[in-house]
């Protein structure tokens, strides 16, 4: 979704935002889209950004597969990543020769932290044999020891391709629990969790039911099993997204990050949302203004080992291989 004119960004914003929020980020918005052409710069935003730069000066969206995958064909020179430090780190791997930028340090992620490449090899050590998948929301590090990485929209497929029995699955636990229901290898787990996702219980989602008669409640797999029993429909952020603009329910639930759910609202007027949702204080970390400064200041430059980054590659560029459609 590239921005056109500020007018046109203008039409589209004042459909989720009042008049006085719009002109209050107008010259911040005109700011970045001067700065973006001055740079030939990309801007790469997760569904969990807020919807003023979602909706504006994004000219990516994506879930973390998706955002993987249009960082290898972006023939930018700068790549300004809207999310997590994890995924600015992904971006620099898969571009060593460009600029990528994240607008803000503070913005890290509970399953990143959870987990060192030293700890990885001691569990490969412990099982001998066994294919290593580590969930992309993992330091460059943990990704430069793995067999191959996975999203939680290719997770399965991926742990079905491996060549072993046993499959280590890191760092999250709950995504791993709810794969290992799904296949006959042996999942070996890791204590990791995403602190948005596990907050959630399936008494959460028995009542979201129970106050709202016929609602549809669709849910992450990074959240517990017993939360995925209680739903109706489970998935990664792109297969949610899916779901709601195909299915059109009525009445909807998204058990997930709440910018996520308000991007999906803004989109879609005639679906009524309910919103048991919970805000990831990483994400919220980037706005307009640190783009704009990230943009501006070329703040902050992310960089990679050479050798880490080249041992990561191989994981990363192995997941977006085995997630491309198979020629019939």
């Amino acid at each position: 979704m590239t921005p056109n004119s500020l007018q046109d960004i203008k039409d589209r914003a004042l459909g989720f935002m009042v008049e006085a929020e719009w002109e209050a980020a107008a010259p911040l918005i005109e700011e970045i889209l001067a700065l973006k052409k001055q740079r030939n710069a990309v801007i790469l935003a997760h569904n969990y950004m807020t919807r003023d730069i979602f909706h504006t000066v994004a000219d990516v969206v994506g879930d973390s597969l998706q955002l993987a995958i249009e960082a290898t064909k972006t023939k930018a020179d700068v790549i300004v990543q809207c999310g997590v430090h994890f995924m600015a780190e992904t971006s620099k791997i898969l571009n060593p020769g460009k600029v990528v930028l994240l607008p803000s340090l503070e913005a890290g992620c509970s399953l990143a932290s959870s987990i060192t490449a030293d700890q990885v090899r001691a569990i490969r050590k412990k099982h001998p044999g066994s294919r290593v998948v580590t969930y992309v929301n993992t330091s460059a590090d943990v990704k430069a020891v793995s067999d191959v990485c996975c999203t939680s929209s290719n997770a399965l497929a991926i742990v079905e391709a491996m060549d072993s029995q046993k499959v280590i699955f890191l760092p999250d636990q709950y995504l791993a629990k709810n794969i290992a229901a799904k296949t006959r290898k042996t999942i070996v787990t890791w204590a990791g969790s995403c602190e948005v996702h596990e907050r959630f219980t399936g008494e959460d989602i028995k009542t979201v039911k129970q106050a709202n008669p016929g609602i549809k409640v669709l849910v992450h797999p990074e959240c517990p099993p017993e939360v995925i029993a209680e739903a109706d429909f489970a998935g990664s952020t792109a297969k949610l997204i899916d779901f709601v603009k195909e299915h059109r329910p009525e009445q909807v639930a998204l058990i997930t990050e709440c910018s996520m759910a308000s991007n999906i609202a803004a989109e879609t007027p005639d679906i009524a949302f309910v919103q048991p949702c919970h805000l990831c204080p990483h994400m919220q970390e980037i706005t307009l203004t640190n783009i704009r400064d990230a943009l501006r200041d070329n703040k902050h430059v992310v960089e990679v080992d050479e050798q880490i980054a080249a041992d990561a590659r191989k994981a990363v560029e192995r997941m977006i291989e085995l997630s491309q459609p198979k020629a019939s």
